[in-house]
C-alpha cells in the first residue's frame, strides 16, 4: 500500500474517518430498533458517540455510554456479550470485505466536558480568562 505523502501524521485517515461514522450510525441503528435477541440489551437506550477503526479496519472500537450514565459497567458486559450478533448485523449494512471486530468502550467525552466547565468557572481561571484586566 502507497504511503499518503500528505498524511504523516498519527491522526485517522479519511477513510477510517469515513468508516468509522458508517459503523457508529450502523450500529446506533442496530440498538435502537432492538435487532439482538438479548432482552437485558434492548431495554437499554444506549448512545454510540464515536467508532474508530484501525488502520487496516479490521478492529472497530466503539465508545459508548447508557442514557443517564447509569449501568455503565453492566452496558459494557451485555455489549460484549453479543459482539458477534452486532457485528453480523452492522455488517448487512456495510460494504466492506471484513466485517470488523467489534470493541466497546465507554465514552467519557461529557466527563470531559464537564471538567473543563468545572475548571472554567473557577474564580482563578475566570479572571485570568477576563479581557478588561487592568493589570494588562
Amino acid at each position: 500500500m502507497a504511503k499518503n505523502k500528505f498524511h504523516d501524521g498519527p491522526g485517522p485517515s479519511q477513510r477510517q474517518l469515513r468508516v468509522g461514522e458508517t459503523i457508529r450510525r450502523a450500529l446506533s441503528d442496530v440498538l435502537a430498533r432492538g435487532d439482538v435477541h438479548d432482552p437485558e440489551l434492548n431495554r437499554m437506550s444506549i448512545t454510540v458517540g464515536e467508532v474508530r477503526t484501525s488502520p487496516d479496519l479490521r478492529v472497530a472500537t466503539a465508545y459508548v455510554l447508557p442514557l443517564g450514565g447509569k449501568g455503565k459497567d453492566e452496558v459494557l458486559k451485555l455489549l460484549a456479550r453479543n459482539k458477534g450478533e452486532l457485528r453480523h448485523a452492522i455488517s448487512k449494512k456495510l460494504t466492506l470485505k471484513y466485517a470488523p471486530d467489534l470493541r466497546f468502550r465507554l465514552d467519557e467525552t461529557f466527563d470531559r466536558m464537564d471538567d473543563v466547565r468545572r475548571m472554567l468557572s473557577q474564580d482563578d481561571v475566570r479572571r485570568d480568562l477576563d479581557p478588561s484586566d487592568p493589570e494588562e
